[in-house]
This record gives C-alpha cells, structure tokens and sequence, in this order.
C-alpha cells in the first residue's frame, strides 16, 4: 500500500484528487495540506511515501518547497500535479528532487500510473523533459537566457509575465516589496531586457506564459 499525502490550495481539487484515488487498491490518501507552511508540518510528522504536490501555493512553494522538503527528509518521493506547462517549471522541479512531474490535464489513469511509478522509485517524466534534462547536462549546449535565472528569478518573472504586480508578488512570496524589486532588476540584467514589455514578449515566444495563481 502506497500512502500520499496531497498539497493544494485549492478544496476542490483535493476533493476531486481523492475521489479519483478512492478505491484504487493500493494508494491510500493519509494526509492533506492547503500551503507550503502545512505541507512542511505534514513533512516533518510523516506517515506517507508521496507527496503529490501543486507547484502554485501559498507560502512556501514551487521548486524552493521542494528542495527543502529533500533537505529534510531525503527518501520522500515527490510528484509534482501542476497547471505549469513543462516548459517552465519540469525540469527545475526534477533538479530539486522531484520524482515526477504531470499536468493538471492529465487524465486520471495517468495520475495513477505516476503515483504507481514514483512510488516504486521510478521517475514519472515525458519524453521531452528526459531530453531537455539530457540536453542540459551537455557542454556545448546554448541556452536561453531565461534557463541562466536561478529557482527565485525565474518564479518571479513568471509572475511578472504574467501580470502581478512587485507588490503582489511580495505578497504571495512572502518577501519585502524590495526584494522583489532586487529580483527584477536581476532578471531584466540577465535576459538582456530593458522594461518588463520585452520580458512578456519573450515569455510569449518561448511559451512561458500561463496563469500563476499566488
């Protein structure tokens, strides 16, 4: 038997995540939590293998969440269940430690067969972020010059592309109005831009905008 916690700030997809796991044999849902703050006390209390987790959550949250819960406990498997397209958020997010990565569009017999396969240790990906992981690792290879932002930026200008203001990202990142302004001025250095148009533009190009809920 499988035991999964789920992470999500939103009461309806829990409900509905529970209900597609309700009587499969052996997944087991033993836990929930709403926000990054819950789901590290779920974290550190145990009692389940996965955790089956948003990228989009209040507090803590996204690759930063994961990578702290890997600093914590080393041996819990995480699959990550996101609104995130791959092209922002997979392979960051498998870097960080986790195990699995699947959209929110996925059908239910997928969500199954990721629980089932992160669980036996088996990593649950799309062809396409196996080879841009592959493609990473290669010497030779160029970048885009989003991919040279760290974890932080990069959550930042998705947000900033995506229409939140500094004072909002502040907010849902739970950092000062300066900091995040800090971040900004990085990232327009880093992608060579000179005002927040051009960084939607790119984002445009490069399919990096959707939806952030904060």
């Amino acid at each position: 038997m499988t035991r999964v916690a789920i992470a999500d700030d939103h009461a309806i997809m829990r409900e509905g995540l529970k209900r597609i796991l309700h009587g499969v044999e052996d997944i087991e849902v033993t836990a929930e939590a709403s926000d990054g703050f819950e789901v590290l006390a779920l974290v550190r209390r145990g009692g389940f293998e996965v955790l089956l987790m948003d990228m989009s959550m209040p507090g803590r949250s996204g690759v930063d969440l994961i990578r702290q819960i890997k600093d914590e406990v080393p041996k819990l498997l995480i699959l990550v269940l996101t609104m995130h397209e791959e092209d922002q958020y997979a392979v960051r997010a498998i870097r960080a430690g986790a195990t699995g990565y699947l959209t929110k569009d996925a059908a239910s017999s997928q969500l199954i067969n990721a629980i089932r396969r992160v669980a036996a240790g088996k990593p649950y990906i799309s062809m396409q972020v196996a080879e841009q992981l592959a493609i990473n690792e290669m010497p030779t290879s160029e970048d885009e010059p989003h991919k040279a932002l760290s974890d932080r930026e990069f959550e930042v200008f998705n947000m900033l592309v995506n229409g939140k203001s500094i004072t909002e990202i502040a907010d849902a990142l739970h950092l000062s109005v300066k900091t995040v302004s800090t971040h900004k001025t990085r990232i327009l250095q880093k992608m060579s831009s000179t005002s927040l148009a051009e960084l939607v533009q790119y984002a445009v190009a490069y399919g990096l905008v959707s939806p952030f809920r904060g």
